[in-house]
């Protein structure tokens, strides 16, 4: 095991009793605004630590007897390829081949469970540090028992391909840990330095593609269990409704049924089969309390700056005020988003006796944990959460309170019951992407530079009333930390700026979407610059590089502009009919440039190409971070070119795939090129910074081919 570490006063308070957000929050409160100010600017670029066991090794590694090391990772698999960069940094620490680790999701039994749960872009920034000193330490650990086993002393052994040597003899590590049960404790030792490494900054195939190919059952719908039973739950198609009372009279008799099972939060149905389960759900009788039917107008109308309450989030200089002459001002509009990923939500619940065993789809496994416990009254410790692959996430998954319908389902029959949403149920009860409106206003001085700047915006919730974030943090804080993010003005050499959050609740459940707020603000906050730059007369990438601070991250961002100008040849002449977009954001600690080539057919927007430069620091896996720059490019230009879910007659709607109208593979563009910097000396948050930019790169695109400023995602020319 590791030695004692010292325990900085950054760690400490982000694993203290409150964390951070609540050790903050208290500040906050306190010196209230420019404390809280501050907070809210170091949470919009913040990278989220990674909260678990850092201490033994044996926690997270498992030396098999084919000599094989076992990886159980803390945090979940998504799509992203994170298994195979965990890969990559073990293999390197632990002086083994690649191909010797296998990664798997760490069921909570293991006790490898991240606080911080999976999503925010952290899984390799968070873990870069911990799972390197961890590996490290594993080495060493193994080095000191082969020590023991070889008769000889430690600083005679040497490590390589994972095989021990000392004096002639080799011990592979399958060998060396072979009936050991008590392991010496050894210090951490140094890391290597990153320029020693085989692996890290390699573009390694991925490690879970064969099994991908091949179709392995390893996602969360696939999971099974012998004596396996079906289990529905019924959802109104209303938003707010609320349940009054239920007719199961008919059910009972129905082929196949099982059990109805009434609860006061909700009324279930388990069955033999899938469909039996379903039939019998539609055969109930629901009476529910619904409120007026609401439309999209309602919402918009709901979502209007200058409704509910406003925190001002970051202030430089003086506001602008109504009289002050030569303002500019622009309004801009996104609409409420579905997360639509492939793999509805399921769980596979078996429940016996005081334990619970959870297969599950899910990016909060210590919470799904703690929900079930709580609810069947179990301690934590009887509640094993099991983690499969994810067939898609994006923030859908960071609730999933399903797990606790399934397995009190499954303890009132006594078998183990599988659930999962149909279409309609995962489109009509998301936890939708929140509908904006921005009010964004700026002025120029007499040498054509910007002098004011302000991004006014409403939002409904992301973080607020989610479960990763205690209760009382938005309260004191006055803002969401979810919708914030890409809302602060980053063109800080501006004299006059500020940003302006607006909250307005909704009768229905927003929450964490890919990138959070990030692609509506940087729509607004860019496109408005990109208007300046046209007024002023000045190259857009010229303006902005005069509106950027001259600190680090300034620094950084500028060099993603000047890569993605270079790179793409960026030139605000129309030729051939196409015309060039530019936007930038930073996120998380992430800046990225892009510029989208564009042209206008049969009354259509054609996006033909992107660049894209990305300052990620260190890319552990290069060509992995070229694939979440493309797929955040095509995601980006999905939503702000596609995507929208309407209210109509009191529902959200559409409610399968086929209406809800999504970038196809013929809207995609015929190049992505991607320009990777290094502006900083370990791995900074990849999987949402590039989706910023790219809704505001092809509208700012489309106005140099039109003279028409587009304000409203989903992007229409009429």
């Amino acid at each position: 095991m590791a030695g004692k570490k010292k325990i900085s006063r950054r760690k400490f308070l982000v694993r203290g009793g409150l964390g951070t957000a609540g050790v903050l929050a208290v500040g906050a409160y306190i010196f209230r605004n420019p404390i809280r100010r501050s907070i809210l600017e170091m949470a919009n670029t913040m990278e989220m630590s990674y909260m678990g066991e850092t201490k033994n090794p044996m926690v997270w590694f498992e030396l098999l007897k084919n000599n094989t090391v076992l990886l159980h990772s803390p945090k979940v698999e998504m799509g992203q390829g994170t298994f195979t960069s965990l890969a990559q940094m073990a293999a390197d620490e632990l002086e083994v081949p690649l191909d010797m680790v296998e990664v798997v999701h760490a069921a909570t039994a293991t006790g490898n469970i991240d606080g911080m749960s999976t999503g925010g872009s952290t899984s390799v920034s968070g873990l870069w540090q911990p799972l390197r000193e961890l590996a490290a330490t594993m080495r060493e650990m193994i080095k000191a028992q082969a020590a023991v086993k070889l008769g000889v002393d430690m600083g005679s052994v040497t490590v390589k391909e994972g095989m021990v040597s000392a004096d002639g003899k080799s011990l592979t590590y399958a060998e060396v840990a072979e009936g050991v049960t008590e392991w010496p404790e050894v210090d951490v030792p140094k890391l290597k330095p990153t320029s020693s490494y085989k692996f890290v900054g390699k573009p390694i195939p991925r490690i879970d593609l064969k099994d991908k190919v091949f179709g392995t059952p390893m996602f969360g719908m696939d999971a099974s269990a012998p004596n396996m039973l079906y289990g529905a739950v019924v959802r109104p198609t209303k938003i707010g409704a609320t349940f009054v009372s239920a007719d199961t009279s008919k059910v009972a008799e129905m082929p196949g049924v099982i059990a109805v099972v009434e609860e006061v939060d909700f009324v279930g149905v388990v069955a033999d089969t899938y469909q039996q389960a379903e039939n019998a759900k539609n055969a109930i009788s629901i009476e529910w309390d619904a409120p007026n039917n609401l439309t999209t107008a309602d919402i918009e109308s709901m979502m209007t700056v200058g409704n509910g309450k406003s925190t001002i989030i970051q202030k430089e200089g003086d506001a602008i005020e109504e009289n002050d002459d030569g303002v500019e001002v622009l309004e801009f509009r996104s609409p409420i988003g579905a997360h639509a990923q492939i793999e509805p939500n399921g769980v596979l619940a078996s429940v016996e006796d005081d334990k619970a065993t959870i297969t599950i789809s899910t990016q909060v496994i210590g919470i799904t944990r703690k929900e079930v416990a709580e609810r069947l009254g179990f301690d934590e410790e009887n509640v094993n959460v099991i983690p499969t692959y994810l067939g898609g996430g994006f923030g859908r998954r960071l609730h999933t309170p399903h797990a606790v319908q399934a397995a009190v389902m499954s303890k009132a029959v006594g078998k183990p019951v599988k659930y999962f949403f149909t279409r309609k149920e995962e489109f009509q009860h998301d936890m939708f992407r929140p509908p904006t409106h921005h009010v964004v206003k700026g002025r120029l001085n007499a040498e054509g530079h910007l002098q004011n700047l302000e991004h006014h915006f409403v939002s409904g919730d992301v973080g607020n009333n989610s479960v990763l974030i205690p209760n009382f943090v938005p309260t004191i804080l006055g803002a969401d930390i979810g919708s914030i993010r890409g809302g602060f003005v980053q063109y800080t050499n501006v004299p006059n700026h500020r940003a302006v959050y607006w909250h307005v609740p909704l009768p229905f459940a927003t929450s964490w979407w890919r990138s959070l707020g990030l692609l509506a603000n940087t729509f607004a906050i860019e496109s408005f610059i990109d208007h300046m730059a046209h007024k002023a007369g000045k190259n857009a990438a010229d303006f902005r590089m005069a509106s950027i601070a001259d600190d680090e991250m300034g620094k950084r961002l500028k060099a993603t502009i000047t890569a993605a100008v270079e790179k793409a040849g960026y030139t605000e002449e129309v030729t051939n009919e196409r015309a060039m977009g530019l936007a930038a954001s930073i996120d998380a600690g992430t800046p990225c440039a892009q510029v989208a080539e564009v042209s206008i057919e049969d009354n259509e927007i054609v996006v033909h190409s992107v660049t894209v430069a990305l300052d990620p620091g260190i890319a552990v896996n290069p060509d992995q971070v070229r694939a979440q720059c493309e797929g955040c490019v095509i995601m980006g230009m999905s939503a702000a070119m596609h995507e929208q879910m309407f209210v109509e007659e009191g529902e959200l709607r559409p409610i399968i795939y086929g209406p809800y109208e999504m970038a196809l593979m013929k809207h995609a563009p015929k190049e992505i090129d991607v320009v990777l910097l290094q502006g900083i000396d370990r791995p900074g948050p990849v999987g949402e910074p590039p989706l910023g930019p790219i809704g505001a790169a092809v509208a700012n695109a489309v106005f140099r081919l039109t003279g028409k400023r587009l304000t409203k995602m989903p992007l229409r020319l009429s």
